[in-house]
């Protein structure tokens, strides 16, 4: 969708928020803060070995460690770990001739450049804007907020195109509907970006973080596999808690504080040409492709389905010793669905709509779709250094063990610590809003660290992602703040980065304590978060109590 370029630059902050925007732009790159962090990490590796700094492990941490993690770690049969150097011979040797491996065999990388080469399509054949225009359309005022904010939710799975295209378009269906247009894209970015880890089912994000999460996970025991679906639960109640937030937000505090909208239905910056204009019906192409992508959609599940249940299926194993645990192999495989189901729904609409003509035009949005995934493969060289690093100097699993000792001897209850992840992460979110890279910096400490107290890799996640998303809508350092101000000068020229600001806390605020307040529910009452995946965490070799 084409917008206004740039906009003037917003007036200078004072106070808390004037603060946070000089931090976080003294900020250097995510990519130069993971190097930074690499060669802080040689010096103290270097340091605390030269002091011998060691760490007697449990019997419970040996135990799940197991023979392969204890030759990988150096442990001896004392139950010592020591910190070792990263500038000792076998280090760097590791470092200079497993460079390649290191980067290729980060679990991340693998997730999302296949799920991406497959949204890539849908996104760039029309199929996600498109969708998310006939979802809210003809929604009725008085259902305008609510619609408006699950579409926004469920539209995460489209990554760009929510903040691209639905935003936008809520303003002008406010205003077409007498509403203030400001409110409703209050809404949309409070749905597309504060509610960015609720959906009712995994994709994108989820591929991304769990992939980030199995790194952790290696560092004390890589026999454990996290799946892609593990927050589904989850990520289905923050949805459930969310949209009533959103709507009580924006219905009864944001909009009669905008006061009443007299201004008319059109924006005040004017589209390019129709084809950009979300207000425009839906072409007879547009609405033959969707019908389309819905059956190519239902195509997918059931061929998946099928594989899953059908006698001698791929994707359950039948010797198994529960359903859960025989339904693994259809959890791995999540990834790949995901491959498909984008590829098979965004080309059936692509020819439908007369979007994809032939098949060059598939493979050049294949090729475009890793091409936006440029900086993200540059971030991802630095982070899976600094991870790989952060293991071989053994200060991950020393740095777990010791923070379990110190949570335990507190006394602090585990799900109060738990949730204490998100009140850390929602602040961190203020200034690094990459959430890769804010969880390519916690997981090797936080996923371990919990493993170690009892709790699973999926729950410490479910942590991280409630944090990550309720502060993205008042910083500044959000990428997509500046065009979100964008939109809304359309509607009122001159609206200033406070008041933009002023206007989300309440969403942030509420969704942050909810949030936290979920968070400590579910892991007090052991829910599970996902199939396959509960709150608490058993080494292997431990019995559980």
């Amino acid at each position: 969708m084409s917008s206004e370029s740039t906009a003037e630059h917003p007036e200078a902050q004072k106070g808390i928020l004037g603060w946070i925007e000089r931090t976080g732009n003294a900020l250097p790159d995510p990519v130069f803060i993971f190097f930074y962090l690499i060669l802080a990490l040689v010096v103290i590796s270097v340091v605390l070995a030269l002091m011998g700094v060691s760490v007697q492990l449990s019997n419970e941490v040996l135990a799940g460690l197991g023979d392969s993690g204890r030759a990988r770690f150096g442990i001896g049969e004392d139950g010592v770990i020591s910190v070792a150097s990263l500038l000792s011979p076998a280090n760097l040797q590791q470092l200079l001739t497993q460079m390649p491996t290191t980067f290729t065999h980060f679990h991340p990388l693998g997730y999302v450049l296949v799920v991406m080469l497959g949204a890539g399509v849908a996104e760039r054949a029309g199929l996600f804007g498109t969708a998310m225009r006939a979802g809210v359309r003809n929604a009725p005022k008085f259902l305008l907020t609510p619609v408006v904010a699950l579409i926004a939710m469920l539209g995460n799975h489209a990554a760009d195109a929510g903040y691209v295209v639905l935003i936008p378009l809520a303003g002008v269906l406010y205003a077409a509907a007498g509403r203030h247009p400001i409110a409703g894209i209050a809404a949309a970015f409070a749905g597309v970006s504060g509610g960015f880890s609720a959906n009712v089912a995994p994709g994108q994000l989820d591929a991304l973080l769990f992939g980030i999460t199995q790194a952790g996970v290696d560092l004390i025991n890589p026999g454990y596999l996290v799946n892609i679906a593990g927050n589904t639960y989850f990520i289905i109640g923050l949805l459930v808690f969310y949209l009533p937030i959103i709507w009580f937000v924006t219905d009864r505090m944001i909009e009669p504080r905008l006061g009443k909208w007299t201004g008319g239905a059109a924006p005040g910056g004017a589209m390019a040409d129709d084809d950009d204009d979300p207000n425009a019906p839906l072409t007879a192409g547009q609405r033959k492709g969707l019908a389309w992508a819905g059956l190519a959609t239902l195509a997918v599940i059931v061929v998946w389905a099928f594989f899953t249940i059908g006698p001698g299926t791929p994707l359950f194993n039948e010797d198994a010793a529960d359903a859960v645990t025989g339904l693994a192999p259809l959890f791995n495989s999540l990834v790949a669905g995901f491959f498909i189901l984008f590829i098979a729904a965004g080309t059936a609409y692509g020819v439908a709509a007369g979007t994809i003509k032939n098949h060059r035009d598939l493979v050049d949005m294949m090729s475009k779709a890793m091409g936006d995934m440029a900086y993200y493969l540059v971030l991802a060289f630095a982070a899976a250094h600094f991870v790989a690093m952060f293991g071989w100097s053994n200060l991950g699993l020393i740095t777990a063990v010791t923070g379990a000792g110190v949570i335990e001897s507190s006394g602090m209850p585990l799900p109060l610590v738990l949730a204490s992840l998100v009140l850390l992460t929602g602040f961190i979110n203020l200034f690094v809003g990459s959430a890769s890279a804010k969880w390519a910096l916690l997981a090797p400490v936080f996923v371990p660290m919990f493993m170690l107290l009892g709790v699973s890799p999926e729950a410490t996640t479910a942590a991280y992602r409630v944090g990550d998303s309720a502060t993205n809508i008042i910083t500044p350092l959000m990428v997509y703040f500046p065009l979100i101000l964008v939109f809304a000068r359309r509607w009122i020229p001159g609206f200033g980065l406070g008041s933009l600001t002023a206007i989300m806390v309440p969403y942030s605020m509420l969704m942050l304590v909810f949030g936290f307040v979920m968070m400590l529910g579910w892991v007090y009452l052991g829910w599970p978060l996902g199939p396959g995946a509960g709150v608490e965490y058993v080494a292997p070799g431990v019995t559980g109590g």
